[in-house]
This record gives structure tokens, C-alpha cells and sequence, in this order.
């Protein structure tokens, strides 16, 4: 326990003195914000603490994102260099992620490129824009459920832009389903995870190749993952 707080359980893919790899759970920050909440950076750091009985502040460097709502594989760096050259490999598209997203209805084309101009608006919500962000991501769909009007869709992100995901899709008529920002609001969890991270080891540049699938539970029951 933290300051008060429980600290969720930490699934650990993969460690070593430079990186950390773990599953973020769903509706968990992946930092601190102006909420207060625990976040998986917190978790992680006490962790690390506690495991190597480390004095004093544990270093941890944030290289990505997954918002609040979305579960899936983070990558985390243990020392400053790992955190540079990570952030360098993101800056230049040499790391790969990928989602797995339920999407209402089903998309016109089987797999294809979806490219937008994202802003970020003064409420938090995204939307497309002439003036925003060049956002695009490639799809590809894996499975059409006829009974619900839903698809199982598997997304290569290209760019990061704030919901890039929940917006590109909303946009055309295919909310997520459980977005209950871009979405309906049913109070069901987002089906947006992110399934497989890969990227260069920070040290010794070895492809490191992680995946993992969602628990089945929820709207992810209407396929076989």
C-alpha cells in the first residue's frame, strides 16, 4: 500500500536493467495526472523498489502512452539512456503496436489505410480537423459478427495522436465499442487492447517481440481471439 492507496498487481512480460515490459491494466493512468489516481508508472516504481530494495527515488522514464480506459503491453525504461534511445526508436516508426479493437458495424473494405487530420479540442475530445495532426493507422479485419453488427479489427498505429484510434474510427460510423466518448455510453469496458508491442533493445538492439491477448470477458465473448 501507497500513500493510502491499494496497488494493483503488476503482470510483468519481461525485465532487465534497462527496460520493463507489463500489461496496463484497463481504466489505470499511465502516469500521474491532476486526479490524484494511481497510475502503472507508481505501481511499477514500488515494484522495482521493493524487489531490489532500492533507496530512496526509483527511476522510471515514460516512452509511450495507452489512455486511461485501454489495457494492453507498455514498455517502461529503467535508466535515462534506455529512455533516449527508446523515445529516439519511436521517433523514428521503429517501434511497432499493435491493437486489437471491436468496432460497431463493418468496415467497407476487408484491410486498408485510414488517414485523418486530428485536433485535440479545449473539452479533451479529438475530432477530425483540416487543422490538426496527420493521423494514420492500418487495419485489417479479422472477424464479422452478423448477430451483433460488430468487427474484430487488428490496428497497426503509424502516428500517436490523442484517441487516434476512437477517433479515425467514430468518424466513419464504426465507434468502438464501450467508448463512451466517441461511442455509446452503455457503461461496458472500451474493446481496445493493445496486443503486441515489438522494438530494438535500447542496449544490446536485439527485436524485442512481445503479445498477448485480452481476457475474454465482456464484448470481447462475441469472437474467438
Amino acid at each position: 500500500m501507497e500513500d493510502g492507496k491499494v496497488m494493483n498487481k503488476l503482470n510483468v512480460l519481461y525485465e532487465d536493467n534497462h527496460v520493463i515490459v507489463v500489461i496496463k491494466p484497463y481504466n489505470v493512468l499511465s502516469q500521474g495526472d491532476s486526479t490524484g489516481d494511481l497510475s502503472i508508472m507508481d505501481d511499477i516504481k514500488s515494484y522495482i523498489k521493493k524487489k531490489y530494495h532500492k533507496p530512496g527515488n526509483v527511476y522510471l522514464g515514460l516512452v509511450h502512452r495507452l489512455d486511461r480506459p485501454v489495457g494492453g503491453i507498455m514498455v517502461f525504461a529503467r535508466s535515462s539512456k534506455a529512455a533516449s534511445r527508446l523515445c529516439k526508436a519511436f521517433n523514428e516508426h521503429k517501434i511497432e503496436k499493435k491493437y486489437l479493437a471491436i468496432i460497431h458495424g463493418k468496415m467497407k473494405d476487408d484491410s486498408g489505410e485510414l488517414i485523418d487530420f486530428i485536433e485535440k479540442g479545449k473539452d479533451g475530445k479529438s475530432f477530425v480537423s483540416s487543422n490538426g495532426k496527420k493521423a494514420v493507422l492500418e487495419y485489417k479485419t479479422l472477424s464479422y459478427n452478423s448477430q451483433y453488427d460488430c468487427s474484430l479489427v487488428s490496428i497497426l498505429l503509424k502516428t500517436g495522436r490523442h484517441h487516434q484510434i476512437r477517433v479515425q474510427f467514430a468518424s466513419r460510423g464504426h465507434y468502438l465499442l464501450g467508448d463512451q466518448r466517441y461511442g455509446v455510453c452503455d457503461k461496458e469496458q472500451i474493446c481496445l487492447f493493445s496486443y503486441s508491442l515489438s522494438f530494438p533493445h535500447p542496449i544490446t538492439k536485439e527485436i524485442m517481440k512481445f503479445s498477448v491477448l485480452p481476457e475474454k470477458n465482456g464484448y470481447w465473448t462475441r469472437f474467438t481471439l
